[in-house]
């Protein structure tokens, strides 16, 4: 339903670059944003809703949703788990969250990833998100993972350290590409800092769980950074 930017979004991202600095700046950023609220008001991601981003009767068909069993487990990751199956209600979250400029959408999902987590017996000392690469933060203004994060560490106490690793290499979008096509774009695209992670139990953190080359990748360099192991945590897990 959200899977491409709205002009709502786009209006709303531009209004952006008035904020820092000056108090006039300020101002004019919260009266152009005022003002596109009435003209686009903001619509549940779940429903369409409104003047909400994410409406109360979504939030409790979400947090009923069923936690998903057998997802398949791609080593050196020590386990994996995710909040739900990547369909419905939660998947047009997640899409908008990732591709309708609504970060607010992230704060529902995080909370669902932190009840997911609660039921294990993981003991975890750090949450790092899945880096974006400098080129597709601009392009997309915030890393969706790292705002997933936030809100797991907000909700466990875990605390959330997106510095640890870095996005050294651009890849491309993977939405369309097979298993070895996914092992192959994230393939050495990562790096962690030693000095972070070291002697650590790591949980990852991103969006999708599709055919986990992505997480395999970032666990790879996190235990050759010194690591002692390493678990993901998705907001979904796709169907394979």
């Amino acid at each position: 339903m959200l899977s491409k930017p709205s002009l709502f979004s786009t209006l709303r991202k531009n209004a952006q670059v008035f904020a820092p600095g000056h108090f006039l700046s300020r101002n004019l950023a919260a009266l152009l944003s005022l003002g596109i609220d009435l003209i686009f008001p903001p619509r549940c991601a779940g429903c369409g809703k409104i003047d909400t981003n994410w409406c109360k009767i979504c939030d409790k068909e979400l947090m009923a949703l069923p936690f998903p069993t057998g997802i398949h487990l791609v080593p050196p990751l020590r386990d994996i788990t995710a909040s739900a199956h990547h369909g419905g209600i939660i998947r047009e979250a997640v899409q908008a969250l990732k591709y309708s400029n609504l970060p607010q959408v992230a704060i529902p999902l995080g909370s669902r990833m932190a009840t997911c987590l609660d039921r294990k017996t993981w003991t975890i000392d750090i949450i790092v998100p899945v880096p974006l690469h400098i080129s597709r933060l601009a392009e997309r203004g915030y890393n969706q993972a790292k705002l997933l994060a936030d809100q797991v560490a907000h909700n466990t106490g875990i605390p959330c350290t997106p510095e640890a690793m870095q996005r050294v290499r651009y890849s491309q979008s993977q939405v369309q590409m097979t298993a070895e096509e996914r092992q192959q774009n994230v393939k050495d695209a990562f790096t962690a800092n030693p000095s972070l992670v070291a002697h650590k139990t790591i949980l990852i953190v991103d969006d999708v769980y599709t055919t986990g080359s992505t997480l395999a990748n970032c666990a790879e360099a996190l235990l050759f950074a010194g690591a002692k192991a390493v678990y993901g945590l998705t907001a979904t897990a796709a169907r394979i």
